[in-house]
């Protein structure tokens, strides 16, 4: 695979700081992409691990496996409506908190996705918003039993997303 030069994703200013927002659209029925979000062995394939109970308000320990990060990190879920509406408030260390939030909607085709990082400090969002387009990309991917692109061809498209 080569380098990754046309970003699928957008940084947008809000009064409480930026998003960063990707659309996807999946020909995969909307019971299949939530599944590939929110259940463990699914969610491994392209992005990491979580232990823990899946409820509104539990905290999960949630390790990014795809890059090799080992360590877990307290994953609070905010909101979820099965199969169409999840929220995440993740506390990354020296980070201030994220907020994650991943809509689906069935379409014609198949499921439209979006994606949604809410920043308060726009600071990361250079480095947030490679990373996201990668880790879309890999679900796409684990979605199509494709091959899972790499890291480092993301690296970028960070001028792109920083504000």
């Amino acid at each position: 695979m080569t380098e990754i030069t046309s970003p699928r994703g957008d940084v947008l200013a809000t009064e409480e700081g930026v998003r960063i927002v990707f659309e996807r659209e999946y020909p995969d029925p909307i019971e299949d992409v939530w599944s590939a979000v929110t259940e463990p062995d699914r969610l491994e394939r392209w992005i990491g691990t979580y232990t823990g109970e899946r409820t509104v308000g539990a905290t999960v320990q949630f390790a990014m496996t795809a890059e090799g990060q080992v360590d877990p990190e307290p994953v609070t879920i905010v909101a979820c409506d099965p199969p169409r509406h999840l929220v995440l408030d993740w506390l990354v260390p020296d980070q201030p908190l994220w907020r994650v939030e991943v809509s689906l909607l069935e379409s014609g085709t198949g499921t439209a996705l979006t994606f949604v990082h809410h920043l308060s400090d726009s600071s990361a969002a250079g480095d947030l918003g490679p990373g996201w387009q990668y880790y879309l990309d890999r679900l796409g991917a684990s979605l199509e039993g494709g091959e899972m692109p790499e890291f480092d061809h993301y690296l970028g498209l960070k001028g792109h997303y920083t504000p």
